[in-house]
């Protein structure tokens, strides 16, 4: 059986290892040129750390993992207004809990590839002829590759989507914040915020640091925005945005890079997930949007799912079928979740936002404590 994963980020990745492990001829077709560098920190937990597991590649990923004591909100002079401790956090969860830069769990995934896998950078598909038997995709660089399935893993603004299930506009619910995400060398800077998630205590807007390896700071900032249209200056709109914030801000502004990483925030909801012989997986069927904080969670594990089933059942058919059945209704779930925890997130008023340094005061309370670990961790999913 052959497969062309469309996508190499996480989820195709994830997905293209997993079938080509359970026999599957893999081949990924990634419309960049090689493989991003730009990304953002996450917390990997739940049903994709056991994915991993099972797939053999958590020692790698923990080898790239980062060691964070505490989530730390700051002011605009720099003082501390509210902890957040990892190790409760990562005790509601058992302890099977990392912070791991997504260019890093790319990369792990990727090296854990068979070499049976044909990974192809700079090449996309044109067409895509779909029928109940088989695929044929016609790529950039001329050829007319012939499958028996195609699965799309090119993220939320999903060209194969597009091309099958239609224009984005029917599936993207817009959340009203924009994104972006960097990363610069400033050994002062790391050195100062190395060891936590250092969070600029404000409203509708904010700014998070922390420190890398080799002297970097990865920054993260996320502000409300009613429109999402992009900026077409990036970074000019960036410190517009957070003009007035203080702290850190200005300095981590200052190094940003012009192909910074920017978007907005958005879910994608989908009634159906495959069609013919297409399928959809990770962000480009099932964005939770970063809010929900478990994007690369679910990828791997929605990859492992698919995978299961296309192993398990009798036909391609019938085992897209069964991870929609299984996968979907677990997405939706975190989207929900994700939806929930906006207020919490990015606070849009005074009361708000005093309203989480309380719960931030509260938090070594055991009650309290469980509240917010349990809330962020969200209901256990099974996952062979």
């Amino acid at each position: 059986m052959k497969v062309i994963v469309i996508g190499a980020g996480i989820a195709g990745l994830a997905t293209a290892k997993n079938l080509a492990d359970s026999g599957w001829q893999v081949e990924v077709l990634e419309k960049f040129r090689g493989p991003r560098a730009s990304g953002y920190m996450v917390d990997f937990f739940g049903p994709g750390y056991d994915a991993a597991e099972k797939m053999g590649v958590l020692p790698e990923l923990q080898a790239r993992a980062y060691s964070v004591q505490e989530v730390a909100y700051v002011n605009r002079k720099g003082h501390t207004t509210g902890r957040l401790s990892y190790a409760r956090f990562a005790d509601a969860v058992d302890g099977r809990l990392m912070s791991i830069m997504r260019p890093d769990l790319e990369e792990a995934l990727r090296e854990s590839l068979p070499a049976s896998v044909r990974l192809r950078y700079g090449v996309t598909f044109e067409q895509i002829e779909n029928n109940d038997n088989g695929v044929c995709v016609h790529t950039s660089d001329g050829r007319r590759v012939d499958a028996d399935l195609v699965i799309g893993a090119d993220g939320i603004h999903s060209a194969v989507r597009e091309a099958v299930f239609g224009p984005e506009s029917r599936y993207i619910d817009y959340l009203g914040f924009h994104t972006a995400a960097f990363t610069f060398e400033d050994p002062v800077m790391k050195d100062r915020v190395s060891g936590r998630f250092a969070l600029s205590d404000t409203k509708n807007r904010q700014i998070g640091l922390y420190g890398l390896r080799d002297s970097r700071v990865a920054a993260f900032l996320i502000h409300r925005n009613a429109s999402p249209a992009l900026p077409a200056n990036r970074r000019e709109s960036l410190r517009n945005e957070f003009s007035g914030v203080g702290w850190l801000a200005p300095r981590a502004l200052d190094q940003a890079p012009a192909d910074l990483y920017y978007d907005v925030v958005a879910q994608i909801h989908m009634e159906q997930w495959h069609s013919g012989r297409v399928v959809l997986v990770g962000d480009a069927c099932q964005a939770v949007s970063l809010l929900a904080g478990q994007g690369a969670s679910l990828a791997v594990a929605g990859a492992r799912i698919l995978s299961n089933h296309l192993a398990e059942s009798a036909s391609i058919a019938e085992g897209l079928a069964a991870y929609e059945e299984q996968w979907m209704p677990v997405a939706r779930e975190k989207q929900e979740a994700g939806r929930r925890a906006a207020r919490w997130f990015l606070p849009s008023s005074g009361p708000e936002l005093l309203l989480r340094r309380l719960m931030l005061k509260l938090s070594g309370l055991p009650l309290i404590n469980r509240f917010i670990g349990t809330s962020l961790a969200g209901k256990a999913v099974p996952v062979s």
